[in-house]
């Protein structure tokens, strides 16, 4: 199983910046490991569902959901080190959330959270004003 953590997360004022980073690790029972994977990443604020923000592909192709915040949300990848990023600046409190990355072989806008496999812990965003 292709097992993923995500990082980063904290508490930053209004107009800071944190970079996130999501890891996977392991292998498949078909020996597909987190490179061959789509990954994606979402967060959850407080009483709210969980938004798509963007996704990445292994050849570094990306696609943004509704959750994305053009100009100030970056999706990276590194995958000589199975490590998926996202780069978020000029933060706001709204930007205040729990932030997820999971594994897909989905490709597209229309992106759920039904089309995750394998889901993260989390990682707390807390923006200050």
């Amino acid at each position: 199983q292709v097992q993923v953590v995500e990082s980063g997360g904290g508490l930053v004022q209004a107009g800071g910046s944190l970079r996130l980073s999501c890891v996977g690790s392991g292998r498949t029972s078909s020996r597909r490991t987190f490179g061959d994977y789509n990954v994606a990443w979402f967060r959850q604020a407080p009483g709210k569902e969980r938004e798509f923000i963007g996704l990445i592909s292994w050849s570094g192709e990306i696609t943004e959901g509704p959750g994305a915040e053009q100009e100030r949300f970056t999706i990276s990848r590194d995958n000589a080190k199975n490590t998926v990023f996202l780069q978020m600046n000029s933060l706001k409190p709204e930007d205040s959330a729990v932030y997820y990355c999971g594994t897909t072989t989905f490709w597209g806008r229309e992106l759920s959270t039904q089309n995750i496999i394998s889901w993260g812990q989390g990682t707390q965003v807390t923006v200050s004003a």
